[in-house]
């Protein structure tokens, strides 16, 4: 190996490694400035777990937040909603529809996975949900999307930043819901393992295997025969 050449290698790849860092940090700084151009009071920013990127992104997908009638037709549109199966008089719930804006849930998403560390109430939210429901981690977060958008379009109506308030109401500081948090909400490690666990689910059969298994359930039938007249 020429090590000489080696070096030259090394110095291009830092070099374009270098570059891309300065353009992802120009980036970001326009995303910033264009942020504060459209929430200049830092509502979205002020909700926990909303950093500016994601801010940007939910503020982007989602539009302006006051343009719809309901807060329940703002949840259906990020697709995050339990999908319905219903079959004559009876139905059940399912999975979320996925039928929204992709990016607006991925964003929605990674910040409920934060706020539920910093906000006692969603912290109690996710408690319930992965033990007294039985909800494995990505469903808890879904519903925890939801209620988080559904205070940020509150906080952006009303004017006012999120706060953070404990189960009772008290307002609280981010390091103190923390310290709740750990204190009130903690899920260990064995219940975690056995909710990531999954059901095995039965293959299945191609339409000739079903063609055999209806054949080999079908009656047997008789056919009376006759000779011909001599």
């Amino acid at each position: 190996m020429s090590y000489p050449d080696l070096a030259e290698d090394i110095a291009t790849e830092a070099r374009l490694a270098l570059r891309i860092t300065t353009e992802i940090r120009d980036l970001e700084q326009k995303i910033a400035a264009l942020l504060h151009d459209r929430d200049p009071a830092g509502i979205m920013t002020s909700a926990p777990g909303v950093g500016v990127i994601n801010a940007a992104q939910i503020l982007a997908r989602l539009g302006d937040p006051a343009r719809f009638q309901s807060l329940a037709g703002a949840r259906s549109f990020t697709g995050l909603i339990p999908s319905l199966t219903a079959s004559g008089a009876s139905g059940h719930h399912g999975p979320p529809t996925k039928s929204g804006d992709a990016p607006l849930r991925e964003a929605l998403f990674m910040a409920a996975d934060q706020a539920r560390r910093t906000d006692p109430t969603l912290a109690a939210r996710y408690h319930r949900l992965m033990v007294h429901q039985g909800k494995h981690h990505n469903s808890a977060l879904c519903h925890i999307s939801t209620a988080l958008l559904t205070r940020i379009i509150a906080c952006w109506r009303a004017g006012t930043p999120y706060q953070l308030r404990d189960t009772d109401g008290t307002p609280i500081t981010p390091a103190q819901g923390r310290q709740i948090i750990s204190q009130r909400y903690q899920i260990s490690a064995e219940l975690r393992a056995q909710r990531r666990t999954s059901h095995t689910k039965t293959p299945r059969r191609t339409g000739e295997e079903r063609s055999r298994q209806a054949l080999r359930h079908q009656p047997a039938t008789t056919h009376a025969t006759t000779r011909p007249p001599a």
